[in-house]
């Protein structure tokens, strides 16, 4: 017996840590080999082992593609020369001096350490700040040209690129630097007049994006059955490979792994099943497809990039022979990027002298990266180094009424905000009120202001604070989307002023990249949180990155969580794991001895024990457990939970109407809801007080019942009352970041269901956050203040 967490797949030394997708459907479960499943319905993934777990996608969270986001497309004339230039300088260094020729990445590195050195003089002989009214240039313009291309249904929409609902005005593109050149900072534009306020218009609804054809899914349903693959596989397929899918998986069956559940060993079966003996371990597409496939597990994991020696190592494991030789057929073919980033974190080498006549060469670390993550990541560099770098002149007048209104922990907020285009702020769930009154304040001076939040229940607890007296307030997803917040000026900027993000910890780097990149100049950006919760879901550690790039200013604030569970939580996450006096039973320890007792002690608890002692009702209550396969898992639990409170046929994909459930369109989004009824649309719910109907052919992909939810899943929202399963068998499941954000998630009770003995507190006390490989903070350190 073993809990299925949110898990990842054991990895030797020097191989990333990078979950496992389930099987495909159709696949029986034991073909996942070695590692476990992380099948989360919200799509979330983190990392395992020693630190915290992964809740991966199970299909279940959108029919999120590999497919990357679009190139840059057509270069400006400037662009395309300096592109040149540097690929003229790599190449004459390769045949230089009687050396070896480079290989193809070899000279890559070198274009791009002349690119490097071209940007850095660009960048040093601009020493003003941003103007006003500079455009999106560059990556910047290329991924909300993806982005539209999304809307526009071209190409299949991935999860955490919310359709918004009318794309923004084009903006004209200036000359940057190549597609693959690690460029942080643009260089200032010309300036252009200031942008006049306009009427925000209403929120038009966002139309679907098209699916494949019908003959394409019959095609590609041919192709799979030759090769001995699920049919079922066939919708998944076309709409991951796109129109021609038939074709390109005959030609490559490898391509199959693009599809989310297919694991490379049933690619293999199918790749063997269509090409005979063709088929063999040194095929050049099954390198690069698996190249590609690791990338993506990794992303799943939270990275945004790979270690080259860690994805070399990974590749040998998966049986490649040649790995390097994988990576650089990946390069090659635009599947993949890659970047030198230099080492200058405390401890690093020191630089090295070369020859006399050359500078000291820096350490460096070689990075291999998804484009859609790499292009999202340099974007959100580029658009927080337009905002740190363009504040009006006349801010202090304008910001003067704000900071007079507010005081204490608020005020110091106020000033900060009034100086800086980018702010940090820290603190628990209480902190939330200092940037409630920020809003309040702001809006009361005439800014144009706006919260949002990750959840809707995030959005509602903000908007009941007094200061902000219920407007301006939002989600995240909501304002992407166009169906919350302001319209857009002529530019396809936000028209707002400030722009407050509560929890910021949640944010993963293409839904921050699309905020900085809608903001426009001389806007204020305050991302706030708790840098002690579970990291963003998708990939990405946006918060973490930028509080350990200190870019900016950085508020902590001094209001503690009230009570014993905040007195309890805030221990945690110091990594001490207090007794707290709770003379109410605010919080209760529950003992037991394996799975099955956990289950039971969990059901009378929600049904009878928290209702009778506290006045909670059974819907005011939330169950988390650290995944969702194994005996006490969040499918066991659910199971039990719904034959005690809502017994029935589930004649809909299991379902009935009462259901609580949990409704996952897109990875990192999971909105707790309830069954209304079923008909021939679908399977109707009320989430957060919205009627959504998901497609019959969607419900077993993106719902799952709902009283008993993951961590992961709970972020971003709190209920009256929180329980806590923790099995035996939940050891390596648990992490000080997962212990702190499950147990506050309950406001007026918390009752643990322990079986984990002596594991969580040297969770609590030992095992910090995992790292997550990223680019943010280097991309963003020649903007610190402190360097």
């Amino acid at each position: 017996m073993s809990t299925e967490p949110e898990t990842t797949e054991e990895t030797g030394p020097g191989t990333p840590e990078m979950p496992e997708a389930q099987g495909a459907p159709g696949a029986p479960d034991e073909a996942a080999g070695g590692g476990r499943a992380a099948d989360g319905g919200d799509g979330a993934a983190e990392v395992s082992g020693a630190g915290e777990t992964s809740e991966g996608a199970d299909g279940g969270a959108g029919e999120e593609t590999a497919e990357s986001t679009e190139g840059a497309g057509s270069a400006e004339a400037a662009e395309a020369a300096e592109a040149a230039e540097a690929a003229e300088a790599a190449e004459a260094a390769a045949d230089g001096a009687g050396k070896p020729e480079l290989s193809e990445a070899a000279a890559e590195l070198a274009a791009q350490r002349v690119e490097r050195e071209r940007i850095e003089r660009r960048k040093a002989e601009r020493d003003g700040p941003v103007e006003s009214g500079a455009k999106l240039s560059g990556k910047a313009a290329d991924l909300l040209a993806a982005v539209r291309a999304v809307e526009a249904g071209a190409k299949p929409a991935s999860a955490v690129f919310a359709a918004p609902s009318r794309p923004a005005p084009e903006r004209t593109p200036e000359p940057g630097p190549a597609a693959t050149a690690a460029a942080p900072v643009r260089p200032a534009p010309e300036p252009e007049p200031v942008r006049q306020e306009r009427p925000a218009p209403a929120p038009v609804p966002a139309p679907a994006p098209a699916g494949p054809s019908p003959r394409t899914v019959d095609a590609v349903r041919r192709v799979l059955a030759e090769g001995g693959a699920p049919e079922a596989l066939g919708q998944q397929a076309a709409v991951a490979l796109g129109e021609g899918a038939g074709e390109l998986l005959r030609a490559d069956p490898w391509q199959l792994l693009r599809v989310p559940g297919v694991r490379p060993e049933q690619a293999d079966g199918f790749a063997r099943a269509l090409l005979g003996a063709e088929c063999g371990p040194q095929d050049e597409r099954r390198g690069r497809a698996v190249t590609v496939w690791l990338l993506e597990q990794a992303a799943l994991a939270g990275h945004t990039a790979l270690e080259a020696p860690a994805l070399t190592a990974a590749l040998a494991q998966r049986g490649v022979p040649d790995p390097d030789e994988a990576v650089q057929s990946a390069l090659a073919e635009g599947e993949a990027l890659v970047f030198e980033d230099a080492l200058e974190e405390p401890g690093a080498p020191a630089a090295q002298p070369a020859d006399d006549e050359e500078e000291a060469e820096r350490p460096v670390r070689v990075l291999i990266a998804l484009e859609r993550y790499a292009m999202a990541e340099e974007s959100l560099a580029d658009g927080l180094a337009r905002l740190i770098n363009s504040p009006s002149q006349d801010a202090e007048e304008t910001w003067a009424p704000v900071v007079a209104a507010l005081s204490g922990g608020a005020a110091e907020l106020a000033r900060a905000v009034a100086g800086h285009g980018l702010v940090l702020h820290t603190g628990g769930d209480a902190s939330r009120a200092e940037p409630a009154a920020l809003l309040g304040a702001a809006r009361d001076a005439g800014l144009r202001a706006l919260a949002v939040c990750h959840t809707a229940d995030g959005r509602d607890r903000l908007a009941a604070l007094p200061p902000t007296r219920g407007a301006g307030v939002g989600t995240v997803a909501g304002l992407l989307a166009g169906a919350e917040g302001p319209g857009r000026d002529g530019d396809g900027a936000l028209e707002l002023d400030l722009l407050i993000v509560p929890d910021a910890p949640q944010l993963d780097v293409e839904s921050a990249a699309m905020l900085v990149e809608s903001l426009p100049d001389g806007a204020r950006l305050v991302l706030g949180g708790d840098p002690a919760l579970l990291w963003s879901a998708g990939p990405g550690r946006v918060f973490a990155d930028l509080l350990a790039a200190r870019a900016c200013p950085q508020i902590a604030s001094r209001l503690p969580d009230p009570g014993p569970i905040g007195e309890l939580v805030s221990g945690i996450g110091i990594g001490e794991l207090n007794q707290v006096q709770a003379p109410g039973k605010e919080v209760v320890i529950v003992p037991v001895r394996d799975a099955g007792e956990a289950v039971h002690r969990t059901v009378q608890l929600v049904a009878d024990s928290v209702p009778r002692a506290f006045g909670v009702p059974v819907e005011g209550t939330v169950v988390i457990t650290p995944g969702h396969g194994g005996a006490a898992g969040t499918r066991a639990l659910n199971a039990a939970l719904k034959e005690r409170l809502n017994p029935g046929p589930g004649r809909f994909g299991g379902f009935d109407p009462g259901d609580r459930i949990a409704y996952s369109p897109a990875p990192g989004r999971t909105l707790p809801g309830t069954v209304v009824k079923a008909d021939a649309e679908g399977l109707h719910l009320s989430c957060a007080g919205a009627p959504v109907v998901v497609p019959r052919e969607r419900v077993e992909a993106w719902v799952r019942h709902g009283w008993a939810l993951t961590a992961h899943q709970a972020v971003g929202a709190r209920w009256p009352a929180a329980v806590v399963v923790l099995p035996g068998d939940a050891a390596q499941a648990l992490s000080r970041p997962w212990v702190y954000t499950a147990f506050g998630r309950g406001e007026r009770h918390l009752s643990v269901v322990q079986g984990a003995e002596g594991a969580l507190p040297r969770a609590v006390a030992e095992i910090p956050a995992k790292p997550r490989t990223t680019r943010l903070a280097t991309l963003l350190r020649p903007q610190s203040p402190t360097d």
